[in-house]
């Protein structure tokens, strides 16, 4: 009975966040993922997806002219890399919540459309000896579009732009860690949310920096997500009318965990994954692909399953269980 109620609390939890989300046009928008390259049709995007996924340098970071830090009321602020027509999302915000020690960090990088930072868990954390810096993804928090009632330019069925956006939350966050280490911390961990678990594994599996990775409501494939998913319905709306499944795998190519897992299992990384079984929103099957993935790479993920929902792994017990595994996985 209790589960019953659980999956009926999730499922509206799931309809409440469908406020603000609307049907939008496919668009290609290559330049915005692949600037200065001419790509006129969808193959030929595909083709160059598929050609990212597999070069090392296309999520370093990326060049600007202003590398200044500004850091003031435990809020740190610097210029993206990646230029975008969306001026607040231009400069990046993170909240800083600190130890008081200089040997261990913890990045945090939250779930596409929060609404606020992980208050509870920064502080638990830092009272524990570790730093932890909240960073907004883009187009969320002090990033947002202005007018924009969720983060539509962050995932969406403008294929170019959801690149473009996953890359910039990715060079971001590593501007941030390699700003961290020249702080002196000794250890710089991330953790990712669901789609910010994405951002999170993308990061460690192309920065050295990283020494532990922790994944909650994570998969593999960023397409299979948003194709089966409870939350990315219209974005399925979206799409289906132009491209199938099979083609979206290959457009978001650069954006499936499973194409770095060679990466991830590398024997200096920690990896960490914690997952709800019944998940609608990243269905497990999702998950456990990526497990498989990792596994047969030679890596060695520790695993957390509870039973219970995308949304209700924050609600108690569930969250208890959840904090208390990514303490003793980061000490």
């Amino acid at each position: 009975m209790y589960l019953s109620w659980l999956d009926r609390w999730d499922e509206q939890r799931a309809r409440r966040g469908e406020d603000g989300k609307e049907t939008t046009s496919f668009v290609l928008d290559a330049d915005r993922a692949f600037p200065g390259e001419r790509i006129a049709t969808f193959r030929e995007f595909c083709n160059r997806a598929e050609e990212a996924s597999t070069d090392r340098s296309f999520f370093d970071e990326q060049s600007s002219g202003d590398q200044r830090f500004d850091v003031s009321d435990h809020r740190i602020k610097f210029p993206s890399g990646i230029y975008t027509d969306v001026a607040e999302n231009n400069i990046v915000w993170a909240k800083i919540t600190e130890s008081g020690n200089r040997n261990k960090a913890l990045v945090i990088f939250h779930h596409w459309n929060a609404r606020g930072r992980n208050v509870q868990i920064a502080s638990f954390l830092s009272r524990r000896g570790i730093t932890v810096i909240e960073i907004a993804m883009p187009y969320h928090f002090e990033r947002s579009r202005p007018g924009s009632l969720h983060a539509d330019y962050m995932l969406s069925a403008n294929l170019g732009r959801t690149i473009q956006a996953v890359r910039q939350a990715v060079c971001d966050g590593r501007r941030l860690i390699r700003w961290l280490k020249g702080k002196g911390y000794r250890e710089v961990s991330v953790l990712g949310m669901s789609l910010g678990s994405w951002v999170a594994g993308l990061i460690a599996a192309h920065d050295a920096n990283v020494s532990k990775v922790s994944l909650f409501l994570t998969g593999g494939s960023l397409a299979d997500m948003v194709w089966t998913g409870r939350a990315t319905r219209s974005i399925r709306r979206s799409l289906e009318p132009e491209i199938d499944l099979t083609d979206l795998r290959r457009a978001w190519s650069p954006l499936n965990l499973e194409n770095y897992v060679h990466r991830l299992a590398r024997r200096d990384l920690e990896i960490q994954m914690v997952l709800a079984k019944r998940d609608t929103v990243v269905l497990p099957e999702l998950s456990e692909s990526l497990i498989r993935g990792l596994t047969n790479a030679g890596g060695r993920p520790q695993i957390l399953k509870l039973n219970c929902g995308h949304y209700s792994l924050g609600k108690l017990p569930y969250i208890v269980s959840a904090g208390l595994s990514l303490k003793r996985f980061l000490s």
